[in-house]
């Protein structure tokens, strides 16, 4: 599903332009799926996206969200869940038993905007086809209308913007398993079996079109694919879609899954796609969990801790990316504790290290080494360069052009001195504390050419 990026077709070359630097420097993105799936909320937690044989992962898939795909593979375990806990009930069940009654996007945009991300971007529609909001040609097919009521893309819309945080909108344009008599996806071969005729095309337009008119959104993430007969110039295609949401909002920004037509930004997924990861701008995505959707099967053990999340972060801003972390809200519409744990942990290391990888910049390897043992990140902001370092060690060695950066200046997050002695590669450091779980910030400034 991730390629190398390939050429340009002609007619999208009019929208190569640089990435807004408020998406480089954001670095932190919240993602939100949220569906009838919330329901059930079950899959395999097998593993992570990247790890799992691709022959398997449609079968014993990990995705939450894939509840309404996987149910309908014969012999899969989730469709014996589903027998046997639902009676074989139709997937729109869910959408009537998806009530959102505790939700409050305030609420929830309180949490997100406190870890300092830049943006948050919830589903609007995934591949199961129902839409949060009113969407045109649903009929009563949407949460407007049925299960939660409510216009949800509205409510997260107005409560991302007053919190500060920027707004972006998630639309499955390649899947809709609602549409026409899409069989399931079983393996790889059957991946690329998705609708792709003008009325599907037109349909989808026409939701994307009402997404960027009502919500006007700062960042337009799609995902699979686009359907073939839309992708050519002309009315109802992406060429216009584009030039809608460029006219709109001349900041915003476009994900790379909307069939190797154009993008701001290349995605790559849990470990699926790191090959994208380097030289354009880049954002890796994944859950909390192993799931996007909330699965009531994710436990500890197959989901990030705060130290975890913050490391993963810091390793992916420190090679030039975004990291766009997701949550699964329940049905009811709150956020599991296991991974409100990790937010607040994550939002409270942010708070006090920040200033030095929110808006920074990669590090040169000729200038400072990344490591694993000890585990140890870079970034540089202006005239400082800032170690990260996650060791059991009380005075680990790391690898820095002595005669270009000042070991003297050498500080912890808080202003306090750090002990260095210099070494034939480097720096020894003084660490405050041995056996420290997360990463702590190191900063040495420039010597002055």
């Amino acid at each position: 599903m991730f390629q190398e990026a390939p050429q340009r077709p002609e007619q999208y070359r009019r929208f190569e332009r640089e990435t807004p630097g408020w998406f480089r420097d954001a670095k932190l993105g919240v993602f939100v799926h949220w569906g009838p799936y919330s329901v059930p909320a079950w899959a395999e937690p097998t593993g992570t996206s990247g790890t799992i044989d691709p022959d398997r992962f449609f079968l014993h898939n990990p995705y939450a969200e894939w509840y309404f795909n996987t149910i309908r593979i014969a012999g899969s375990p989730a469709a014996e869940h589903h027998r046997e806990v639902y009676g074989d009930a139709p997937y729109d069940d869910f959408l009537d038993q998806w009530t959102a009654e505790d939700f409050d996007a305030a609420d929830l945009m309180e949490l997100v905007a406190a870890t300092g991300a830049g943006y948050f971007v919830p589903t609007t529609k995934h591949h199961d086809g129902v839409t949060l909001w009113d969407a045109p040609g649903t009929g009563d097919r949407n949460t407007v209308h049925r299960g939660p009521r409510r216009d949800l893309v509205d409510e997260l819309g107005v409560a991302a913007r007053a919190a500060g945080v920027r707004f972006g909108v998630y639309y499955s344009g390649g899947l809709d398993w609602h549409v026409g008599s899409t069989p399931p996806i079983v393996d790889v071969q059957s991946f690329g079996v998705r609708p792709v005729d003008r009325a599907y095309a037109d349909y989808a337009h026409d939701h994307v079109a009402d997404l960027i008119a009502r919500y006007r959104p700062d960042v337009l993430w799609g995902d699979i694919e686009w359907p073939d007969a839309g992708k050519a110039e002309g009315p109802k295609s992406l060429v216009s879609l584009f030039e809608s949401f460029y006219a709109a909002n001349p900041e915003g920004v476009v994900n790379d899954r909307w069939g190797e037509t154009h993008w701001d930004f290349r995605t790559s997924e849990y470990q699926h796609g790191g090959a994208v990861e380097g030289g354009e701008m880049w954002e890796n995505t994944r859950g909390i969990g192993y799931s996007f959707g909330y699965n009531q099967l994710d436990d500890e053990s197959t989901s990030l801790s705060g130290p975890e999340a913050i490391s993963h972060f810091v390793d992916v801003v420190s090679r030039g990316g975004n990291l766009l972390l997701n949550i699964g809200l329940t049905a009811e519409g709150t956020v599991p504790d296991l991974q409100r744990r990790t937010l607040v942990e994550l939002a409270e290391w942010n708070s006090a290290n920040g200033p030095s990888v929110f808006g920074s910049t990669p590090v040169a390897a000729e200038l400072a080494k990344p490591g694993e043992t000890p585990w140890v990140r870079w970034t540089r902001t202006g005239d400082q360069l800032h170690a990260f370092v996650r060791t059991t060690e009380t005075a680990p060695a790391l690898t820095v052009d002595t005669a270009r950066v000042d070991p003297r200046s050498a500080r912890f997050a808080d202003g306090a001195p750090a002990s260095v002695t210099i070494t034939g590669e480097g720096v020894v450091v003084g660490m405050p504390a041995a056996g420290a779980s997360v990463p702590v910030q190191v900063t040495f400034d420039l010597r002055s050419a």
